[in-house]
């Protein structure tokens, strides 16, 4: 297995990240996850673009996107796989052990897993901890992750693969690696950026194909929608059984079983939307 780690290839049993990086330290930190499918990257120039934008949000030096093509590239040659779980990391480098950041410049490793398509449906829960709509880091993904691991846990004690949030309002917003979507009345919904939550690239094309409304949501509507789905990276769109102690039988429903389809075509008509 090889990674990308200080501009080039190397064994993944040899690389070596300082213990003093600040992405380790502090979580001072980006990333992205991109689907790769049969050695080609899905959506590249989206997550790119996000990338950069997290950086500017959290005061890191601008990525140099052509190398991080370039990494991107060299790492799915390396490691053929029909269906792939790539990881950009880009942090603030070796720094103190104190919040302020150091002067050796950032580290970018980029690491491909393997990965399996996801099942049409699944369960959620939501969780009594929020998403803070105005925090520092609202809107840019970062390695600063724990709340997403204890939440995440806390799905998996009760027989679920995700957690979903409030806002700091009472607004549903997100989960801890996706975008919810619910439908009502035959349309379907998903809360605004301004909920704070992560600009998703599946989201965003999920809005985009599907017609999707950017609709402000109660918590409550998980309760009454006709049908609920998630969308992110490596679920596409997936279809919602159960949230909490609320089953929907059938799921994925008419309307996210369509979602799931137009999702599919375009997604395979071009691989970088």
């Amino acid at each position: 297995m090889k990674i990308w780690l200080d501009g080039g290839l190397q064994d993944i049993e040899s690389a070596r990240v300082s213990v003093f990086d600040h992405g380790l330290t502090v979580g001072d930190g980006i990333f992205e996850t991109v689907k790769t499918v049969n050695g080609r990257p899905f959506a590249l120039t989206r997550h790119l673009d996000r990338l950069a934008r997290s950086a500017r949000g959290l005061g890191l030096p601008e990525p140099d996107l052509d190398e991080v093509r370039r990494a991107c590239a060299a790492v799915i040659e390396a490691n053929p796989m029909p269906l792939g779980r790539l990881r950009i990391t880009f942090t603030g480098g070796h720094g103190p052990l104190g919040s302020d950041r150091g002067e050796h410049g950032p580290t970018l490793v980029v690491a491909l897993g393997d990965t399996t398509r996801r099942p049409d449906s699944t369960a959620v829960i939501t969780v009594p901890w929020t998403r803070n709509e105005r925090g520092a880091l609202t809107g840019l993904k970062t390695t600063s992750y724990a709340e997403n691991v204890v939440a995440l846990a806390r799905a998996r004690e009760q027989g679920a693969s995700e957690a979903l949030f409030g806002n700091t309002v009472g607004r549903l917003c997100e989960g801890t690696g996706s975008n919810v979507f619910v439908v009502l009345d035959g349309e379907i919904h998903t809360p605004p950026v301004a909920s704070g939550c992560l600009a998703g690239i599946t989201r965003a094309l999920a809005v985009e194909w599907t017609g999707a409304a950017e609709t402000d949501l109660p918590m409550d509507v998980l309760q009454r929608a006709d049908e609920v789905f998630l969308t992110s990276t490596l679920r596409d769109v997936q279809g919602v059984r159960r949230v909490d102690d609320r089953e929907l039988p059938g799921a994925p429903g008419p309307v996210t079983a369509k979602a799931m389809r137009i999702f599919d075509e375009h997604a395979a008509a071009d691989l970088d939307p």
